[in-house]
């Protein structure tokens, strides 16, 4: 195949201020800093889109290279500065052409933009780098979509981590007590008491409190 790649129709722009209201309502809701989960260089280096150009998506202006060749290069640019070799190197055009099963020359001439890339072109590279389909020619909104929505399912899995351990310690009579007669702030309190005859009681009374309690067979 000869020709230049051509790819699918790109999800609306509109789907991204949806997810970043979802991303965001997560974030919020688990107490996650928003710099943490809107971090610019991280979403470029996962979405393939230049930080400036998300920054710009995040921020609900237009932006975005409209040709696919453009982004092809500057995706492709983008792998080999963030997809190192073992040693902290970038991979040569002649570790990129035998990886892709290409020529040096067609390497060269795709990683300088003199070709235009076909779909084997970039299916082989995007192999070689093990990055997911589409990644080398994504319209500039949809990728970063497909990338925040990556943080959403992260989000949404430490949510149900958190509500999963929030329901064990409910069934948990000593969790219970802790939480319910704020077994913690009275110790805290106790801590401030003047002499150790004091602290001494209120560790007396603590201990015929706790030991009271018996936790449920595991």
């Amino acid at each position: 195949m000869t020709g230049g790649f051509e790819g699918p129709g790109a999800k609306p722009a509109a789907a991204l201020p949806a997810v970043v209201a979802r991303v965001t309502a997560l974030a919020d809701r688990l107490g996650v800093a928003h710099d943490e989960v809107f971090d610019v260089g991280a979403l470029s280096a996962a979405s393939g889109v230049p930080e400036p150009v998300v920054g710009a998506l995040l921020s609900g202006r237009p932006a975005g290279e409209p040709d696919v060749q453009a982004r092809f290069v500057q995706r492709l640019d983008l792998l080999r500065r963030t997809r190192l070799k073992p040693n902290g190197r970038k991979y040569t055009q002649q570790e990129i052409a035998d990886g892709a099963g290409m020529s040096r020359q067609q390497a060269g001439a795709l990683i300088n933009g003199d070709r235009r890339p076909t779909m084997e072109h970039c299916d082989a590279i995007q192999r070689f780098f093990r990055v997911h389909a589409g990644f080398l020619t994504a319209e500039d909104p949809e990728a970063l979509v497909n990338a925040l929505q990556h943080t959403e399912q992260e989000l949404l899995q430490r949510l149900a981590d958190r509500e999963r351990a929030d329901a064990g310690a409910a069934d948990d009579p000593l969790e219970r007590l802790l939480r319910d007669h704020g077994v913690r702030g009275i110790a805290w309190r106790a801590a401030q008491l003047p002499t150790d005859q004091h602290r001494d009681k209120v560790a007396e009374w603590l201990d015929m409190l706790l030991e009271s309690v018996t936790r449920p067979e595991s």
